[in-house]
């Protein structure tokens, strides 16, 4: 069992799917992106930020049940590429990524209960590069008007049709989609929340 501080649907279908319990808080953090910071050390602060939102609504903390929180962005040389505004800026999004290389970046927080009942915390991130095939700019609209783009870093959703526009990912695919799911067992295996009560039911 696990707190997910996150509403996406990306990362509950990838936990659904690994067989892992857990609970939807939606996390109070405002996200303030800040000019002189890396991507790592944003996406790490976001993850971080949300984690520690919800746990003021979860006191005491259940032994065994950590917090998890999530926060992913896309970079095309150097300029973090968000989610669209509207389709204007969609469209304007995938302009820019076609026929190109881009990085996508996740923050991973997990926060716990110790033993003498405070609260612990370990933060890490994750990078996958993504190369578009150059995409035809009737094909982009298409894609635009499906609406597929909205709440999407980067203006696209891999793990649905975009994946059309994908020719290689050097790392981890499920990064791309919200949730780095190599790195996340690794944290739930290091500090003994792995694997999930499903698995040896």
């Amino acid at each position: 069992m696990l707190y997910l501080a996150s509403k996406s649907p990306q990362r509950k279908t990838l936990l659904e799917s690994l067989g892992i319990d857990f609970e939807v808080v939606a996390p109070e953090y405002e996200e303030e992106d800040r000019p002189d910071e890396l991507p790592a050390e944003l996406v790490e602060r976001h993850s971080r930020g949300k984690a520690w939102s919800v746990l003021p609504w979860l006191r005491p903390l259940p032994a065994g049940t950590p917090i998890l929180g999530v926060d992913t962005m896309v970079v095309m040389g150097g300029r973090a590429v968000g989610k669209a505004a509207g389709e204007t800026e969609a469209l304007a999004f995938l302009k820019l990524l076609s026929g190109r290389t881009h990085l996508v970046y996740s923050g991973i927080t997990l926060v716990w209960s110790g033993s003498d009942g405070e609260a612990r915390e370990q933060t890490e991130h994750a990078v996958t590069e993504v190369r578009f095939a150059p995409i035809p700019e009737s094909e982009m609209e298409l894609y635009i008007a499906s609406g597929e783009w909205r709440g999407r870093a980067g203006g696209y959703a891999i793990q649905e049709r975009a994946a059309a526009f994908v020719e290689e990912i050097r790392g981890d695919y499920t990064n791309v989609v919200g949730l780095p799911v190599p790195l996340l067992v690794r944290l739930l295996r290091e500090k003994g929340f792995w694997p999930p009560p499903a698995w040896t039911a």
